[in-house]
This record gives structure tokens, C-alpha cells and sequence, in this order.
């Protein structure tokens, strides 16, 4: 498997603060968390600004950053137990669901993250001209679950009226720019490569055209063994994760600077506001009427539900089994 390892070791300095809940981070002890990741800015986000800020060091834990390509391999990487959690996209509703891994927190609605694309000088204008067509995407992620939502609600059916290539990502795009496929349901900002490399290319539809009915959303998650043993470090994790979701919120503009000058280098800030309006956060406190009242666990359930499918996954694992609110609800007050 190919990965890019990133360190990112908090300073000891930070140990002296305290932390969310005021208890002294040092008298908490230092943990080091080995974290899978995937660099786009729906999943590290919090992450990156927790690191900035040292959210996460206020509460004794230092990120030590592995990065992976697809959601897939970031849960082959945990279930190996060459990391120790990870934070993904939509397959958060697929291991779990086999029994692999235990989710305990939301990042964020993927609300337009995911996008199908078409070429209208290869004929397609509208779902109607898809029939009988080829639509590259990465089988088992976002994309993939946004695209199966976006064709049905379309009456079209993903298992006979069109054929669905498996690519990774970056090779899929390939495809659609060069002209071997004519649409491509990606996630941003691949959208990004598209746009320039394909002047006439079209977005048909994203997924907040199927919000909240088919909300997809991203989190972190942990292997039971971990997370078994590990009870003290979850809710620090969150309380560093609170601390950074609630600043990027607040103040979105002052945020993204730093994180394209930072993390994101490669990508204009203007592309990463972009990707900042593509998907939607909450405050903390909504974060907990929603895992509360059921709304989160339905949307977890409703993605696993079409990975039951896709997958053929065996006796399920129910959302409200492999994602554990209690944490954050014991952390979370009001």
C-alpha cells in the first residue's frame, strides 16, 4: 500500500495548559495517536486546525498523521493495526457495519463534496442520455453512494442501465478528461481538474440535491481492540476536535488562510473555500442535538444500508450499534 507519512508531533509546551474539561493536560499524561487520514479538506480539516492551534495537545495527545488515498485502505490500514484511528468519508458506514470498527465522531455532512460530471460532446445533457452509458467513479466511497442516490432518483437503475467502472479516483478523472468514459462521479476537488482540463464539461447534480434524505457522512473511527483499551483517549480526542470545529466555523476566512498556507499549498485559497462551501458543518452543540435525537444514526444507517447492498455485507452491524454516541454526549453539555 502507498502512503505518504506526515509527523506532526505536539510541543511539550502545550502540556502545561489546560485543558477543555480544566483539568491539567500534564497530569493527564502524553498519548500518542496514530492517525489514518485522507487530504481533502472534508475529512482533515478539524484536524489540521486542532494541530495549529493545539487543541489537541491542550488535552495530552499528540497526532502522529498517515496519509491514505481511499477510505478503503485507510480501514485495511486499522484492521492491520498499522494505525490506531482514522477519519474518512462515507465507508465510516462500511466496516463498521462487517464489525470492523467503532465510529464515535462526525466531522461533517459531505453536502455537495460529491459530484457527477458529464461530457456534453459525447451526447450526454441529462440523466435520460446516461442509459447504456459508462461512469467511472471509486467503487465504495462517496462517490459511489452519491452516484447510486443520484441515479435512482433518476430512474435509472446503477445494476442495469449503466455500467460503472471502478478507478481510483485520480485515474477516473483521467479517464473523463481523455475521453474514454463519458461522466464521472467524483468527490472535490477533483471537480477542480476537471473544470480546467474540460472547458465544456457539465455537473449534472451534486449531493445536496439528495440532502438530508440521502445525507453522507464522514467521521472517525477506531477498532474495538483500541478503543476497549483506550477509554481515557476518546473523549480528549474530542474535546481537541470541538475546540477546532467550533474556530474553523467562527471564523472560516482566517481558518482556510491557514490551512492553504500550511497544509494546502498546492491549492488557490479561492479552491479551498470552495471546498469549504461544499460540505456543511455544525456547531458542537448542534452536533449533540443531532447524535441525541437519532438524526445522526439514521444518516450513518441509511449509507449502510446501501453498502448492504453493494456489498452483499452479511448480518449488519446497525448504525446504532457501531456508532457509540455516549462519548460524545458525556463530553458535549449543552
Amino acid at each position: 500500500m502507498s502512503m505518504n507519512r506526515r509527523k506532526f508531533l505536539q510541543g511539550t509546551g502545550a502540556a502545561l495548559g489546560l485543558s477543555a474539561a480544566g483539568a491539567p493536560a500534564i497530569a493527564q499524561g502524553r498519548t500518542k495517536v496514530k492517525v489514518g487520514y485522507l487530504h481533502t479538506l472534508a475529512v482533515d480539516g478539524q484536524i489540521w486546525t486542532g494541530m495549529n492551534r493545539g487543541s489537541f495537545a491542550k488535552e495530552g495527545v499528540d497526532l502522529d498523521m498517515v496519509q491514505f488515498t481511499t477510505g478503503l485502505e485507510l480501514f485495511q490500514a486499522m484492521i492491520g493495526g498499522s494505525i490506531d484511528m482514522l477519519a474518512t468519508g462515507a465507508v465510516i458506514s462500511n466496516f463498521p457495519a462487517r464489525g470492523q470498527g467503532k465510529a464515535f465522531l462526525i466531522n461533517n455532512v459531505e453536502f455537495a463534496t460529491a459530484q457527477l460530471w458529464v461530457r456534453e460532446d459525447m451526447g450526454i445533457k441529462s440523466f435520460a442520455d446516461l442509459k447504456g452509458k459508462t461512469i467511472s467513479t471509486t467503487t465504495g466511497t462517496t462517490a459511489h453512494v452519491f452516484l447510486d442516490s443520484a441515479l435512482r432518483a433518476n430512474k435509472l437503475d446503477p445494476t442495469k442501465d449503466v455500467e460503472i467502472i471502478n478507478q481510483r479516483m485520480a485515474e477516473a478523472v483521467t479517464s473523463f478528461i481523455s475521453g474514454a468514459v463519458p461522466a464521472v462521479a467524483l468527490w472535490v476537488p477533483f471537480n477542480i481538474t476537471v473544470r480546467s482540463k474540460v472547458p465544456g464539461a457539465k455537473m449534472l447534480v451534486d449531493a445536496s440535491a439528495y440532502y438530508p434524505q440521502a445525507a453522507i457522512v464522514g467521521g472517525w473511527a477506531t477498532h474495538a481492540d483500541y478503543y476497549a483499551k483506550n477509554r481515557d483517549v476518546i473523549p480528549r480526542i474530542i474535546r481537541g476536535w470541538v475546540d477546532a470545529n467550533d474556530y474553523i466555523i467562527k471564523n472560516p476566512d482566517a481558518v482556510l488562510e491557514m490551512l492553504q498556507k500550511n497544509y494546502y499549498q498546492q491549492v488557490p485559497v479561492t479552491d479551498l473555500k470552495e471546498q469549504y462551501k461544499a460540505q456543511k458543518m455544525f456547531l458542537s452543540g448542534e452536533w449533540r442535538k443531532m447524535y441525541a435525537d437519532g438524526t445522526v444514526t439514521k444518516w450513518l444507517q441509511q449509507v449502510t444500508d446501501f453498502f448492504v447492498r453493494f456489498g452483499g455485507i452479511q448480518n449488519a452491524v446497525p448504525a446504532s450499534t457501531y456508532f457509540d454516541t455516549k462519548p460524545y454526549l458525556d463530553t458535549v453539555k449543552g
